[in-house]
């Protein structure tokens, strides 16, 4: 049973990676073209310092032949009913955790495996994820931005519920399964400011009764330095929810759904990207934080969060790590 249920995540993984393999012929070829005719054209480097912002992917992707480990904590709310001093501002709760690793392929195809603890009743999480630099920014703006494809499949091994109505009511386990695709369109305008918008697509095999299989939001992100090492980040994402449902669940769950909204500090230390941000979104997999985040800024329901990235480079002409 173990071995049919890892070969249906390596067949749904090796189906997202073909999709996006089909583009990488696509996008050498377009952008072979669009450089072609002047070969002068420069390639705009380091659009973002990091694989992600705060919530939401960047274009960015790792080197050929390196590694990433990365660690993603959110803690509970600062504020609000569940915030406050006795809970230490927070920092006695942990809502989420996500512990991953990406390599690169190529210098523009990447894969991750990762484990999250998720943040709602859809828990013990694991993800496969494929990332591809379609495009890349010209420095005399002939290729205006960059286009990067994102792909993740996510996996639930929480206990199936024996509420029929429940998110997590399983019958089988492709139920488990949900899927997310992203366009990430990214802009570098100068050394000091990026900005990106990334349409996504979200789809869940199995939902709570009502909730949505299909949705359709938009991201927005920006970072902008304030000193050679430090930045200001921040990113947000607008899901496009079906108005009855929408009300249905919040009457029968108590709760309402609101918009991430993520702030953070950037810190770039040699081989540390260290970010400190603040977020309403206790989830860190863009399947949960996109269509569930119940927290509220304007309640006090944000939280500390930080992520640490660091790399290792298997190139035999660079031995040092990066």
């Amino acid at each position: 049973m173990i071995q049919k249920r890892l070969m249906l995540f390596w067949k749904n993984l090796l189906l997202t990676g073909l999709v996006l393999s089909s583009f990488h012929g696509f996008g050498q070829d377009l952008e072979k073209e669009l450089t072609n005719t002047n070969p002068g054209h420069e390639k705009v480097f380091a659009t973002f310092k990091d694989t992600k912002l705060i919530n939401g992917h960047t274009n960015e992707t790792i080197h050929k032949n390196e590694l990433e480990f990365k660690v993603d904590h959110r803690f509970g709310d600062i504020a609000g009913s569940n915030g406050g001093l006795k809970q230490f501002f927070g920092l006695d709760n942990s809502t989420d955790v996500r512990i991953g690793f990406d390599y690169g392929l190529t210098d523009r195809l990447s894969i991750g495996l990762a484990r999250a603890k998720g943040a709602t009743n859809v828990q013990q999480l694991y993800e496969g994820s494929i990332k591809y630099r379609l495009l890349e920014q010209t420095t005399d703006d002939y290729i205006p931005v960059a286009v990067t494809l994102f792909g993740s499949n996510t996996i639930a091994a929480v206990k199936a519920s024996d509420d029929p109505a429940a998110a997590t009511a399983y019958h089988k386990f492709s139920d488990r399964m949900n899927f997310v695709s992203q366009v990430i369109l990214a802009r570098k305008f100068n050394s000091n400011f990026s900005f990106s918008l990334t349409p996504t697509y979200v789809h869940k095999n199995f939902t709570a009764f009502r909730d949505q299989n299909d949705l359709f939001a938009i991201g927005a992100g920006a970072r902008a330095k304030i000193s050679k090492r430090m930045a200001i980040v921040v990113d947000y994402f607008l899901p496009f929810r079906n108005k009855e449902d929408k009300a249905y669940l919040e009457q029968t769950s108590g709760v309402k759904f609101y918009n991430p909204l993520g702030v953070g500090l950037e810190i770039e230390t040699g081989g540390h990207v260290f970010h400190l941000n603040f977020t309403n979104a206790a989830a860190i997999e863009e399947m949960q934080y996109i269509s569930q985040t119940t927290s509220s800024w304007l309640k006090g329901q944000y939280r500390w969060g930080f992520s640490i990235a660091r790399r290792f480079s298997f190139n035999k002409n660079k031995k040092e790590k990066i």
